[in-house]
């Protein structure tokens, strides 16, 4: 069995937001074993998996990012769509664009204190769109 679908999450600040529950809402039932894998339609928010338990987390990763990648390094060329734009592009490469997780007894099979994290890189962004193929 394979299924797809395109799920919608709203527009959130810049920021690493758990969306856990929000992608789980919109999918089907899951099979009782397989995968599912998240692409997310976007080059300036990736997806990634971590800590769902202390915001401290989010908190430490934003700055770690905005430490590697600066706004408004003199070497960047594509400046056109403002100072948040390049760094969303250089992060989403370095945290990436899709995941995949076990499906098991019909649950992700996630770590205890695992959990599915929109890392939106643009003060802007606007609502995010992922891919959502689950095999099973």
């Amino acid at each position: 069995m394979i299924e797809q679908k395109e799920i919608s999450l709203r527009p959130l600040p810049r920021g690493i937001h758990l969306v856990t529950g929000d992608i789980m809402r919109q999918l089907p039932e899951l099979p009782e074993k397989g995968v599912l894998n998240l692409l997310i339609k976007h080059t300036s928010a990736a997806l990634a998996l971590n800590e769902n338990a202390d915001p401290d987390v989010r908190h430490d990763l934003n700055v770690i990012f905005d430490k590697l990648v600066p706004e408004n390094a003199p070497y960047y060329l594509h400046v056109d769509e403002g100072s948040d734009d390049m760094p969303s592009h250089a992060k989403s490469v370095i945290v990436g664009s899709s995941l995949t997780v076990p499906i098991t007894d019909g649950h992700l099979n996630l770590g205890i204190w695992q959990g599915i994290y929109l890392c939106e890189f643009r003060d802007y962004g606007g609502a995010r769109h992922i891919v959502a193929t689950i095999i099973g």
